[in-house]
């Protein structure tokens, strides 16, 4: 199986390419620069890339030019925690750039490497969920995900008559950079759960909004 996976230079990203690696299959690792031990990880790095750069992006569809992917994990992610009292507009929209243009680009690019039974990973998460929203506040990743969420739907849509499954997932509160290593499992066991609900997504399930544990998240 031939996997492309944004954002693999560190975090779940990393944890991904390691772990997919591991099971012997091919890994094409996605990231702006490249970390050491993505380097050690024995996947093929194409760096350089920022997904929401169109220059990137078609350097990135040119470098995959008639290479079939079987599965297409975008992971690529950013959270700055905001409160109403102060907003950075230009954060905000740097995270619309990365949570919920980025993902799109990247899919819309890769199109022509999907076939008939490919599968796309949008790397989502619960804060995204407007029903489960309780406490407020990081209002740039809250709504990029949420955006996120309703662009990962379309996609569903527009892609079940090319066989194709669409999944969104929530990975947990999981320890990396992006929380300064606050969350409650590690980006090992997020990747771990990650990979069996990828692997449970089917036609049938295409367009579900799911926690890495298997719980169906509300919008």
């Amino acid at each position: 199986m031939h996997l492309v996976i944004t954002g693999a230079n560190r975090g779940i990203g990393l944890a991904f390419t390691e772990q997919y690696r591991a099971q012997g299959h091919q890994v094409t690792a996605v990231c702006r620069q490249a970390s050491e031990p993505l380097k050690a990880s024995g996947a093929r790095i194409i760096d350089g890339i920022d997904v929401t750069d169109a220059n990137g992006i078609a350097e990135l569809q040119s470098a995959l030019a008639g290479e079939a992917v079987d599965l297409l994990i975008n992971n690529a992610g950013l959270l700055v925690g905001d409160s109403l009292a102060d907003l950075n507009w230009t954060q905000l929209e740097r995270q619309f750039a990365v949570n919920t243009l980025g993902p799109l680009r990247v899919t819309q690019a890769l199109l022509a490497n999907l076939k008939r039974g490919s599968k796309v990973a949008l790397i989502t998460s619960r804060m995204g969920s407007v029903a489960d929203n309780g406490s407020g506040g990081y209002y740039g990743y809250r709504m990029s995900k949420s955006a996120l969420n309703i662009a990962g739907k379309s996609l569903a849509v527009d892609l079940k008559p090319l066989g194709i499954a669409v999944g969104l997932f929530h990975p947990g509160f999981v320890q990396t950079e992006m929380v300064n290593h606050a969350g409650d499992i590690s980006a090992d066991v997020a990747a771990s759960r990650l990979i069996m609900r990828i692997d449970e997504l089917t036609m049938e399930t295409t367009g579900s909004f799911r926690h890495s544990n298997g719980e169906a998240l509300p919008w």
